[in-house]
């Protein structure tokens, strides 16, 4: 295939007047000025290239791509995430794998527990993460992409945060034993 930025006006002129010196310097001005427009186009090609999208592009495909939960004060990162998604959380939208994937992009971890699976009531859902940050600063946002991505019969309980740490514990344990006589006059 023909990479468009290795073409040359040069390599396009008839043989008549390749090798004229007018021409050549002619086709050669213009391989200069058409060189910005030639890297343009591959601007263009947005779907093929979403690593290395800015800001604005960004922006741009989650509108076009219509992102459910998408807020242009994340970071560059998260939203290129949520927009190389976007297609995929369309096809999945209303089921527990959904709301994992997002809950990976957006908070880090996270895992679904329908009802069945902790004895809750039919309908509804929680979800445990252990990432520090889905705290009470961040609760709003966690609610509302959680909710961009749910189905509307589901309804969720609650938001588990569970943590790990290491500590030292100590225990310890004595056993203390007495014998209890009874004198009696017989």
């Amino acid at each position: 295939m023909i990479d468009i930025l290795d073409v040359s006006i040069v390599d396009l002129l008839p043989e008549s007047v390749k090798n004229d010196p007018t021409m050549r310097a002619f086709a050669l001005t213009l391989d200069e000025q058409l060189l910005k427009p030639k890297k343009d186009i591959y601007k263009l090609r947005r779907l093929t290239r979403m690593d290395d999208l800015d800001s604005d592009e960004a922006n741009d495909l989650a509108y076009q791509l219509h992102v459910d939960f998408y807020d242009p004060a994340l970071p560059l990162e998260t939203r290129i995430e949520l927009v190389k998604n976007s297609i995929n959380f369309h096809r999945i939208k209303g089921t527990p794998a959904a709301v994992e994937q997002l809950i990976d992009i957006l908070f880090g971890d996270g895992v679904v527990e329908e009802w069945f699976q902790y004895d809750g009531i039919p309908g509804h859902y929680r979800v445990k993460t252990s990432n520090p940050q889905a705290t009470r600063d961040r609760v709003e946002e966690f609610y509302r992409a959680i909710e961009s991505v749910t189905r509307f019969t589901a309804h969720l309980d609650s938001v588990v945060l569970e943590q790990t740490e290491e500590m030292a514990l100590f225990f310890g344990n004595g056993l203390h034993m007495r014998d209890i006589m009874t004198v009696r006059m017989v």
